[in-house]
């Protein structure tokens, strides 16, 4: 099948390659132009693109690239943008959706399904709509989030979906019956830095939650310190307050406690939370987090 591609990030990428290894005639990658990243500034192509080119594929950067495009469909895996109505009525697409619709439409399905404590998620493959992830599903797949990290959870979903969509677009049935969505909508707004700000108004589940999508910090003292793994305990901290017990750093949250284990302070390394406990010298006191 004649097709374009359009996708930026590491989850895109499985998608890509599928269509690649099952013999479709990938016409076309469109994704972001290079971003300047590190200190030196340097240039750096999205996965996708460093995907494409490892591919031999031909690479847009706008949508645009596609009104001169004979192509049968297009596939989109975490684009970033809305695809224009018009487009859609010209290039028939499917897209590959890491929720369960019309749970967690919208930018941030899988963090969303983290932090609401959802026991199961999995990846929709949809026909394309102009409104946001209100496509038909033509195919579903499901998964248990349990205790999965951010990165974990996406690479299983981009590897199931991968295989979902393949299976679609081989099967002549799959792509001529979708099914309409069914359920209560629900929508998944973009993480913002303030999100991954742990507070010890909320319970140690919540916590953990926040922890597992990765970039999570506080501030001890004022001073800001991002925590990379912790678990849940029930020793009964006061909230806001920093205790050493046992050879474990709590933080006292609005129901229990959560145990450090890993943090990487400001302009430091990662490290165990007790080797920071010992290297910040902090009263144990007065100490408080925020």
């Amino acid at each position: 099948m004649r097709l374009a591609f359009l996708g930026t990030p590491e989850a895109a990428v499985p998608s890509l390659r599928s269509l690649v290894d099952a013999g479709h005639d990938v016409e076309l990658v469109v994704t972001r132009p290079d971003r300047k990243r590190g200190r030196g500034g340097v240039l750096t192509p999205s996965p996708v693109k460093a995907c494409a080119r490892e591919l031999g594929l031909t690479i847009g950067h706008r949508l645009r690239d596609l009104d001169e495009l004979d192509v049968e469909r297009g596939v989109v895996v975490a684009y970033g943008r809305l695809i224009p109505a018009e487009l859609l009525s010209r290039v028939p697409m499917l897209n590959v959706h890491f929720s369960l619709l019309p749970r967690w439409r919208g930018a941030a399905p899988v963090e969303r399904a983290i932090l609401a404590g959802d026991h199961e998620t999995g990846v929709s493959i949809m026909t394309l709509e102009e409104e946001l992830d209100t496509g038909p599903v033509h195919l579903e797949r499901r998964v248990e989030v349990g205790e999965k990290r951010l990165s974990t959870l996406l690479d299983e979903l981009a590897t199931l979906g991968a295989r979902a969509l393949s299976e679609v677009l081989a099967s002549a049935q799959l792509l001529a019956n979708p099914r309409a969505q069914q359920g209560e909508p629900t929508y998944a707004a973009k993480l913002t830095r303030e999100d991954h700000h742990l507070r010890s108004s909320s319970t140690a589940v919540q916590l953990t939650r926040i922890i597992r999508l990765g970039r999570a910090f506080t501030f001890v003292n004022g001073r800001r310190l991002l925590i990379e793994e912790a678990t849940v305990q029930r020793d009964v901290v006061a909230p806001g307050a920093v205790a050493l017990r046992d050879g474990r750093v709590l933080l006292g949250a609005s129901d229990a406690s959560i145990a450090l284990e890993r943090v990487r302070p400001e302009s430091h390394k990662s490290m165990s939370a007790i080797a920071w406990w010992s290297g910040a010298r902090l009263d144990a006191q007065s100490v408080q987090w925020t």
